[in-house]
This record gives C-alpha cells, sequence and structure tokens, in this order.
C-alpha cells in the first residue's frame, strides 16, 4: 500500500471516530469538505498541484515587494540566471523578495523566489547552488508531496473542525495558511540531498566550482538552528561534509552518481530545448 494511500484510510478511520463519538454534534457539511480534501490528497495530479501552486505564487508574489530588473538585487539575479530557465520540462522562474530574511523557496510550478537577505550572504556562485538546489525540490517533485500532505492534513483538521466543540474551534481557526506552508516547507535528509546533488550538478554543468555549494553550506549553518531558514532547510553542516567528501571522492567511471545521472539528464532537455 501507498503512503498517500495509508493516510486516506487513517482519515477514512478518524472520521468514523469522529462519528461514534456523537452525530449530534457533528457538522456534516464541513465533514464533506474533509472528504473532499482527502480525497484530493491521495489523486491530486501533477497538472493541478503545478494549479494549485502557480495561485500560491502569485498571492506569494502580492505580499512582498518584488526587487525591479533595475534594482540591485534583480539586476544581479538576472545577470545569473535571467527571469525563466527551462529544464527537466519545467518552466522555472525566478524573482527577488526586497527582504532582510535569509529564506529562499521553490514552488512546484517552477517558481524559485529568493530573499535579497540571503543574496547577501553569498556570492554569485554559491547563490547559483542554491538557486539549484531549489530546482530540485521541484525536479523531484517534492513540493508536490508537500501540497498532498497539505491537504491530508487539512482533511484531519477539517474532520475535527466537524465537531462542535473546543477542539472544533481551534482546528477551524488553523484553516488556511498553504502559502506559508510551502514557502517554509520542511523536507526530510534524503529530499535535502537530492536537492543539493542537484544543486551541485547544476554548478557542474555550468562549468563552476563544486566548492561554492560548500562554502554555501556553511555559511547558512552560521545562522544557528533556531533560524527559521534552517527549520525547512536542516544541517547544512552534514549537508556541507557529504558534499565536500562527494567532491574529494568522486565515483569510478562507468559507476555513474546521482550527481551524474541529473547532470546528463539536464544535458539531454538542454539539446531538446536549442
Amino acid at each position: 500500500m501507498s503512503c498517500m494511500k495509508k493516510y486516506f484510510f487513517i482519515i477514512i478511520i478518524l472520521f468514523l471516530s469522529l462519528f461514534s463519538a456523537g452525530c449530534e454534534n457533528t457538522d456534516f457539511s464541513v465533514v464533506t469538505d474533509a472528504g473532499i480534501d482527502a480525497i484530493k490528497a491521495v489523486t491530486l495530479s501533477d497538472e493541478n498541484v503545478k494549479k494549485i501552486a502557480l495561485k500560491a505564487s502569485r498571492q506569494s508574489d502580492i505580499k512582498h515587494k518584488i526587487a525591479p530588473l533595475s534594482n540591485l538585487y534583480g539586476k544581479r539575479l538576472y545577470n545569473l540566471i535571467g527571469t525563466k530557465y527551462s529544464s527537466n520540462g519545467y518552466d522555472f522562474n525566478f524573482k527577488v523578495y526586497l527582504s532582510p530574511v535569509v529564506n529562499a523557496f521553490a514552488m512546484a510550478d517552477g517558481t524559485i523566489r529568493i530573499y535579497s537577505g540571503l543574496m547577501d550572504m553569498l556570492n554569485d556562485e554559491e547563490l547559483l547552488f542554491v538557486l539549484g538546489h531549489e530546482m530540485g525540490h521541484v525536479v523531484e517533485k517534492h513540493i508536490k508531496k508537500k501540497i498532498r500532505l497539505a491537504y491530508a492534513g487539512r482533511a484531519i483538521r477539517k474532520g475535527i473542525a466537524s465537531q462542535e466543540n473546543i477542539a472544533g474551534d481551534i482546528a477551524r481557526s488553523s484553516f488556511g495558511g498553504l502559502i506559508e506552508l510551502l514557502i517554509n516547507a520542511q523536507f526530510s535528509q534524503q529530499e535535502e540531498r537530492e536537492a543539493d546533488d542537484f544543486g551541485i550538478a547544476y554548478l557542474q554543468e555550468k562549468g563552476l566550482n563544486l566548492q561554492s555549494a560548500v562554502s554555501a553550506l556553511k555559511k547558512i549553518a552560521t545562522l544557528g538552528n533556531k533560524h527559521s531558514f534552517l527549520s525547512s532547510h536542516p544541517a547544512p553542516e552534514v549537508r556541507a561534509k557529504r558534499l565536500q567528501n562527494q567532491i574529494d571522492n568522486p565515483e569510478k567511471p562507468g559507476d555513474p552518481s546521482l550527481v551524474e545521472q541529473i547532470i546528463s539528464r539536464l544535458k539531454e532537455w538542454k539539446n531538446i530545448l536549442n
């Protein structure tokens, strides 16, 4: 049984337990909405994921001040990667949020946003690694997983909210927040490794110094464990050590590493687009 199907059955069990607790206190319209969210969590297509991400991206852009190309930050990003970049079947678009916050995030539609506070910390090649890392989260479908989990979580909250009690009131007050969830999405160690590998492969494909990936992570590590960026992109010291070991001890020829596989994929798409 797949992971998402397990979530679906857990939600169904939750509904049954809610009903057994007393149907007279249940808001059935909310339960119906919760059931719809549960189904969405299991059946959400790539196309629907992109539509959700696009809507979330637009709403996020409205809330932030975006650096124009005439701005130093906007100009720097444009000179590095432009405003659009196509890879692995995704059309990525890039913008800078003018904010001292140290952060960056990706949406499943290919939206990449970086805060000027993070740009201040990094040199150009380090910044390109971070952009590649964020693209990796999209290509490896990590963001799609977060959206599915968000729907599953919302279904559970609505199931609780269908009960006319204190727990329901608390759950109802937590509706929404999908944008914040995606911007601050927490990734697993495996997801971070995959995104890091994509980022370092992007540097290699550009013919840039791979040490920039290591130095970028070491700089990010200085933020401290309580920083919000490290809650969504954890363990930069461990990640830096792994990448350093990967750089110092490349895989044997004929046994392609994940990095080499990603580079090959990037080159294939580059040839198609050209």
